[in-house]
């Protein structure tokens, strides 16, 4: 992992201040943070699709949703949905 870039950033953060470098270093464990945050939304997004997914082709959830839908028909038909 010790590309060329890597020793030449690192060349650079050591003529830091010892004050600038720690800015640097927080501002780099935000940026770090806000990306691991991105990842896990997205892979908690996934994970919610394929549990959707999932769910959408179970056989007793999709007799579950004929009952409900059976129970709420007669407010289908009073005539709000054109609002």
């Amino acid at each position: 992992m010790n590309s060329p870039h890597l020793i030449e950033i690192e060349h650079s953060i050591s003529v830091l201040s010892l004050e600038e470098q720690e800015w640097l270093l927080e501002r780099i464990a935000k940026k770090v943070k806000a990306k691991k945050q991105q990842e896990n939304k997205f892979n908690d997004a996934k994970y919610m699709s394929e549990q959707l997914a999932e769910m959408a082709s179970d056989l007793d959830i999709q007799a579950e949703i004929k009952l409900i839908h059976q129970e709420f028909i007669v407010t289908e038909i009073d005539g709000l949905e054109k609002l």
